[in-house]
């Protein structure tokens, strides 16, 4: 067993935890607002984003931190850190003089001092390099926020972490993830974390850019994962090509949990230790 293993399958008592806080500091309706983050951190702040926007809540943008526009007005900055020590995250916070608030896994980090606001989600943190339940936890909590009935959602993922993966997938040479909406950060996500845990080959596009190129490599014995519906037409062109198709009817980032096993599995048959990927850290921290 990992500690990624572990806290994949944790994923279902974080969700609940966070369904039964009481937050302060998250943007209200109307406000104009930046949601940024770093890696995984940042592809949470794009799904929040484009909910909050589809929920007529006002307009949201999501942003790496190292690329924040400071000379676009915004109302409040959300900043998604796990470590709460990563430097770009810190160094947009420092500079806003507009209200902040950071959701993070460890308050006593120098986020704390930095934004204005703190929601700790230290019930949520790792200890696995590679994240999963922070991430997903955190964006339950911001989705709860926009108003979601989200209450069967923990019983959703504890079914999706009971049931078997196709061996399709397992066995893929490569897999491309898409999404449209809320749900690319979703499939951005889904390959990093391929990537980060497997040394997997993994893409993510929109769908409906997916046949604009990408298609070009999928083929039998590799796999297309579609989180959320597929794009009219799209399953039929995938399946012409020989590629497994992934589809899932429940709320996609129980699908997300799905992805995050199969990074687990992939990575331990491959003999790798997904707790320590190669080149990478907990926190990236420049100086």
């Amino acid at each position: 067993m990992t500690y990624l293993r572990d806290e994949i399958a944790s994923q279902p008592d974080t969700w609940s935890r966070a369904l039964d806080m009481s937050v302060s500091g998250l943007p209200e309706p109307g406000e104009r607002v930046a949601v940024i983050g770093c890696g995984t951190s940042y592809y949470m702040a794009q799904a929040y984003a484009a909910l909050r926007e589809k929920a007529a809540l006002g307009e949201t943008d999501a942003f790496p931190a190292s690329e924040f526009p400071f000379g676009r007005h915004y109302d409040r900055v959300v900043a998604l850190t796990r470590s709460g020590t990563t430097t770009e995250v810190l160094s947009v916070l420092s500079q806003c003089s507009i209200p902040t608030v950071a959701l993070t896994a460890d308050p006593a980090t120098p986020v704390s001092d930095a934004a204005d606001a703190v929601i700790p989600l230290d019930f949520a943190d790792e200890k696995s390099v590679v994240q999963t339940r922070f991430a997903t936890t955190a964006l339950v909590l911001l989705r709860a926020s926009l108003g979601e009935s989200l209450s069967a959602l923990p019983a959703a993922a504890r079914q999706a972490l009971e049931s078997p993966l196709a061996p399709e997938l397992t066995a893929a040479e490569q897999v491309t993830f898409l999404g449209t909406g809320w749900t690319i950060g979703l499939a951005n996500e889904a390959a990093l974390k391929l990537r980060e845990a497997a040394q997997a080959w993994t893409e993510s596009y929109h769908a409906m850019e997916y046949r604009h190129g990408p298609i070009s490599i999928a083929a039998p014995g590799r796999a297309v994962w579609v989180f959320g519906e597929a794009p009219d037409g799209l399953a039929k062109d995938v399946l012409a090509t020989g590629a497994h198709l992934e589809l899932f009817g429940g709320d996609p980032l129980v699908s997300l949990v799905r992805a995050h096993r199969l990074a687990a599995e992939v990575a331990q048959a491959r003999g790798l230790n997904p707790d320590e990927p190669r080149n990478l850290t907990r926190s990236v921290i420049l100086t």
